[in-house]
């Protein structure tokens, strides 16, 4: 199991943990942010394909900002296949 810290950018956000284990996301936690929103989306994708899950939230934006919590969420999950060489 491979255990991820990820620093978001451009959001209220300021650390993301979670796990991967056989390509699927598990104990995602957030530092920072809208804690009920980040618990929301942390139990919607516990246990979801990484792929699935960037395609679902990648481009989501939070008011005027052009990125958010999800969209961070997906680049991390981006950077983590493309340094394990899965994407």
């Amino acid at each position: 199991m491979a255990k991820v810290e990820y620093a978001p950018q451009g959001v209220c956000a300021r650390l993301m943990k979670f796990e991967v284990e056989d390509g699927k996301l598990h104990n995602l936690r957030v530092l920072g942010g809208c804690n009920g929103n980040l618990q929301g989306i942390g139990k919607l994708t516990e246990g979801m394909e990484l792929q699935e899950i960037v395609s679902r939230l990648e481009g989501i934006r939070c008011g005027a900002k052009a990125t958010s919590c999800p969209d961070q969420l997906a680049k991390a999950l981006k950077q983590y296949l493309e340094e394990a060489g899965e994407q």
